[in-house]
């Protein structure tokens, strides 16, 4: 939703809709204000990335409310006072708040084991599954080979409460599997049943995966894990008992926000922070557009404390002054979306950013940047795609251009981390961009172009979430959200770039509507011989390493009994990617928004009794 709470688009619109509905009967409350202050958009039948009034109906009040509060439409639900949150979400979903949420039974482990060490035994720690964020893993961690993958069958699902959508990735560490959801809840459950060793209430929405280490304190020694929320605020609870150690808010800015998830290293966090509700508010002529600094903040993982916090963007100035007045101000944005990336040979770290709101363009902006890793300078960067100013508002005729950039860009942010990857004894850093391309840079030579390699056609919605390595290969899952062949999945050789194999998108799974895509943006996983990809069509597909042959898929666009007795559904899947670990898959399906269904649940997948993991005789 866009607030134009006294621009004339919104204005006319609302003086033209207010009288009678299109039976002849007094619109409601809720009616009012999506008219007044929504429909100048989602009703609007040319603007992308926007879902209409249709798409809405899918959400459960309680959904659109959170979106409003501390969700994508934070700032402007921030015009809107509770009754009026409350009546639009009512209005939207056809449904009254309290109505929709079912809480979960009581699921308790009835036989809790001690956490393991979080260093040894199956693990996927985080979210790349190292800190290099490779997203590979070996057969001694996974317990899983592509010869398996066609016998798996699902173990057990899990529903998520009060949510539409489920969009976090799971973390498998010391026996304990990790997973939160937008609704603030973050849980700890036993990987082989599903039964909960502990619930946590975050004061937000948790998006990013949960790392796990070992901290230290007053109190002793323990293991932590760690996350962050929708306000921007970084969280360490004992991984144990669930209790909170402390908690930080790393940006003050009503539209700061942790997408991407911290990455832990060495007793240090590092967070990074992005500002995507102020770059859907820009462009009206009411709104001081734009202010949000994206950034990288270093905390002591043991304390909280930050140890540095680099901005990546200058600070904003005044510039022009809207149609009603407002200041605007500029430069802005440059967010980082995903996990950073550790070098702890060169004591840098990497993190990939996303566009600017405003102008003046910035040379940080969609780029690569090394920070020193003790003091957060930044070492170097390589801007990949220049003068990149994009704001969602910035698309549409009612736009005030004194809030909008002069030429807006194609919105190509990167969404993925670099991949800290070794090929022949090189060292190579590999990510996907929204553009279509694929990157390697060298970080011996300040992030030079080693090789690049179109994979797609590239588009502004959705995004490349992530790819995934084996040593030999990089294998890339394709987005294409706005053009006529949207998905897809790639292997480019890791040394040069070259494409090894190419398939098509894959017959979609879902009824053609609204969200049905073949999108698959999401972040692969490699396991030897296979790898793994979700798409925005609810189906999760492997591929052979060797010829890209599609030998598995399983679609998870329907309904799920639960072992704790939330109703659930799969959905899309646009973000995070499948885990493997402990002889065990594990996969989060439904996504909701602007690109896919929603849905919430996890699912946990294994192999049947009584049944040896196979060899791995000839597979990486």
């Amino acid at each position: 939703m866009r607030i134009a709470r006294f621009g004339a688009a919104a204005g006319l619109l609302g003086l033209c809709c207010a009288g009678l509905d299109a039976e002849g009967a007094a619109p409601s409350a809720g009616e009012l204000v999506y008219q007044q202050y929504c429909a100048v958009c989602h009703s609007a039948q040319d603007i992308p990335n926007v879902p209409s009034m249709e798409a809405m109906r899918q959400f459960a009040p309680e959904a659109i409310v959170r979106s409003l509060v501390d969700g994508k439409m934070a700032v402007q639900g921030s015009h809107l006072n509770e009754a009026e949150r409350r009546d639009v979400a009512e209005f939207l979903s056809g449904r009254r708040l309290g109505t929709t949420p079912v809480a979960a039974k009581a699921n308790v482990c009835r036989d809790p084991r001690p956490m393991g060490d979080p260093s040894q035994g199956p693990r996927w720690n985080g979210w790349g599954n190292d800190i290099h964020n490779t997203r590979w893993q070996p057969r001694e961690l996974g317990g899983l080979t592509a010869a398996d993958l066609p016998r798996l069958e699902l173990k057990w699902a899990f529903g998520y409460p009060n949510v539409s959508s489920a969009r976090m990735q799971p973390s498998y560490v010391g026996g304990r599997l990790f997973v939160a959801t937008d609704a603030g809840d973050v849980y700890a459950l036993d990987p082989k049943t599903g039964c909960e060793y502990w619930h946590y209430q975050a004061q937000a929405g948790v998006r990013t995966a949960i790392s796990v280490g070992v901290y230290e304190n007053a109190s002793g020694r323990g293991t932590a894990a760690y996350f962050g929320d929708g306000r921007a605020n970084v969280y360490a609870v004992d991984a144990e008992t669930g209790q909170l150690l402390w908690m930080r808010k790393v940006d003050e800015h009503t539209a700061a926000a942790i997408t991407g998830s911290p990455t832990l290293h060495d007793g240090r966090l590092f967070v990074p922070v992005q500002g995507v509700r102020e770059e859907s508010t820009a462009g009206t002529s009411t709104y001081p557009c734009c202010t949000f600094r994206g950034s990288l903040v270093a905390l002591d993982a043991h304390t909280g404390e930050v140890l540095w916090k680099t901005y990546t963007v200058d600070e904003p100035k005044p510039r022009a002054k809207s149609k009603e007045g407002v200041q605007m101000w500029g430069p802005a944005g440059v967010g980082i979306w995903s996990a950073p990336t550790v070098d702890p040979k060169r004591g840098r770290v990497y993190a990939a950013t996303g566009n600017a709101y405003a102008a003046p363009s910035q040379p940080l902006a969609n780029a690569v940047i090394a920070f020193s890793m003790a003091t957060g300078e930044i070492e170097w960067f390589r801007q990949i795609t220049p003068d990149d100013n994009w704001a969602f508002g910035c698309i549409q005729p009612t736009a005030d251009p004194a809030a909008c950039p002069e030429e807006v860009g194609p919105d190509h942010d990167f969404a993925a981390p670099p991949a800290l990857v070794t090929v022949n004894g090189r060292e190579l850093l590999v990510l996907p961009q929204k553009s279509g391309m694929a990157w390697a840079l060298d970080p011996e030579r300040a992030g030079a172009i080693v090789w690049e390699r179109r994979i797609g056609q590239g588009s502004g919605m959705g995004g490349q979430w992530g790819g995934a390595s084996d040593g030999k290969n990089v294998y890339i899952g394709i987005a294409d959200l706005q053009t006529e062949t949207p998905g897809g999945m790639r292997a480019l050789d890791l040394a040069t770039g070259e494409l090894v194999w190419s398939k098509p998108p894959q017959p979609l799974l879902c009824e053609p509507g609204p969200g049905c895509l073949a999108g698959q943006g999401s972040a692969v996983t490699a396991i030897p011989g296979a790898v793994l990809s979700a798409g925005v069509d609810g189906g999760l597909r492997a591929y052979s390493t060797e010829d890209g042959k599609v030998f598995w898929t399983f679609d998870t666009g329907r309904e799920f009994d639960t072992v704790n007795g939330v109703p659930a559904k799969g959905g899309g899947m646009d973000g995070a990617g499948p885990v493997v670990a402990g002889g065990m898959l594990f996969l989060s399906s439904g996504y909701g928004g602007f690109v896919s269904r929603p849905g919430n649940v996890l699912l946990a997948f294994g192999l049947p009794e009584r049944t040896e993991v196979s060899s791995t005789r000839g597979a990486r």
